[in-house]
């Protein structure tokens, strides 16, 4: 009898909850779905047809030779020219009169890479398989492998050698009857020039070829939003136990938040660089730039961390997985690869913190080339200078809130305790009018 009880309030309780209960796990479960959906939609979307996109990375060519081996590069290019190779954009030499010329504009990001033919490289190459010597370098290829290092390795790098090697294939195409009835073949020098007629040297501006380079512009985008997500539900949760926004200020309030949020994000940048800087293997950098790259990574941290302190304080915890996970997707797909292999439309990420802060960072380990500081900067302390204010007017927010809440308890608290003697005392006064009543 005890048991059916017990059972029968349970399946009351239940009755009159599951109208409201199922309901609203329907709707998470809907919103959540959709949520990664879009996000991992949105992520997909930025590498969609991306290698019909190779076109869009641009390599300069300046033809200081202006023979055959020049023109076997013409000819080399048109045989793989198309959506899936480079554009190969031919300057003449009096808009670039130096090789450093052509170095620098490389450098300034201005082109992917570059490759020129040497003066006189013809005329060497006729005197080499005259002389039976080795060819003299005709060819000089220039790539920046610190530039988001898998992709400029992939796409530029390995395109320019398809290009060195297509270039061989032509000069023999248009020149190898003629040189087959002038040169001595029988020498074996000779032939080795005539069977490798095109010597090639390389520039990268920064060789960056360790294992690390792949976590660069992906996981460790990710890590600067987490690590200050994780932190700001740690924090809220400690002031909330400790009532910090109702028995304190928000001025009081502001300050210690301010004083915790630099110091935090000063310390989490300074770990970040360095584990990048331990894992770097025979990666060259000074101590110069393993001081740029933590301030640079500090101030990334210190905007997510105002994004989020910001967030919480206007958007209730169950929602928060929404803003948190659309945030980090999108920040990562503006990091993750190069905009020249997504379309148009997700060049709006210009505008996010970690596109920036990445920019930087290319800048800060190629030893300043890719310089992008009068864009970068501008948009990262544009969300800094915005934040900090809005930072300040959600401490407000959460304070005044904290203490309407508190005053509606005690209003709840008083009324009850008052409630509470009225009871005893009409309870008392009952038993003793009772008593009377009975003598």
């Amino acid at each position: 009898m005890e048991a059916e009880t017990e059972i029968r309030p349970k399946k009351t309780e239940w009755k009159e909850m599951r109208s409201q209960f199922l309901p609203a796990v329907i709707a998470m479960f809907v919103l959540l779905q959709v949520l990664f959906l879009g996000n991992m939609c949105y992520l997909y979307a930025t590498q969609f047809r991306s290698t019909t996109r190779y076109h869009n990375f641009d390599v300069l060519y300046v033809d200081y030779d202006g023979g055959v081996i020049g023109k076997s590069v013409s000819d080399a290019y048109q045989q793989l020219r198309g959506d899936t190779f480079p554009t190969l954009q031919l300057r003449p030499s009096t808009e670039y009169p130096q090789a450093n010329d052509i170095r620098e504009a490389v450098c300034r990001g201005k082109y992917w890479g570059a490759i020129y033919t040497s003066p006189g490289g013809s005329a060497g190459l006729a005197s080499a398989l005259e002389s039976g010597a080795r060819p003299p370098t005709s060819l000089v290829y220039i790539w920046n492998g610190a530039k988001y290092p898998v992709f400029s390795q992939a796409i530029v790098y390995t395109n320019l050698l398809r290009l060195i090697g297509n270039t061989r294939s032509t000069y023999h195409a248009n020149n190898a009857s003629s040189v087959v009835a002038s040169a001595n073949l029988t020498n074996p020098d000779t032939l080795a020039t005539f069977l490798d007629p095109i010597a090639a040297d390389e520039i990268n501006l920064k060789d960056t070829h360790q294992g690390t380079r792949v976590f660069y512009n992906t996981v460790s985008m990710v890590m600067p939003i987490i690590q200050q997500f994780f932190f700001m539900m740690a924090l809220n949760g400690i002031s909330g136990k400790f009532d910090t926004f109702a028995k304190l200020s928000w001025k009081v309030n502001g300050l210690i938040r301010a004083i915790i949020s630099v110091v935090y994000t000063f310390i989490g940048s300074l770990l970040m660089t360095g584990y990048i800087w331990a894992y770097r293997e025979s990666w060259a950098q000074s101590g110069g730039r393993f001081m740029l790259t933590w301030m640079i990574l500090w101030l990334l941290m210190h905007i997510n961390f105002l994004f989020f302190d910001i967030a919480t304080a206007f958007i209730p915890i169950q929602f928060m997985p929404f803003i948190v996970l659309t945030w980090v997707i999108i920040n990562v797909a503006s990091t993750i690869s190069p905009f020249e292999m997504s379309a148009g439309f997700f060049r709006w990420g210009y505008a996010l913190p970690s596109h920036e802060a990445y920019q930087v960072l290319i800048q800060i380990w190629s030893g300043g080339c890719n310089n992008r500081l009068y864009q970068a900067l501008p948009i990262m302390f544009s969300w800094w200078i915005v934040g900090v204010p809005a930072a300040v007017y959600a401490m407000r927010y959460r304070c005044k809130s904290a203490l309407a809440v508190k005053e509606a308890l005690g209003n709840v608290s008083s009324e009850n305790v008052v409630e509470t003697k009225y009871e005893a005392r009409n309870d008392r006064v009952g038993t003793d009018g009772g008593a009377e009543r009975e003598v």
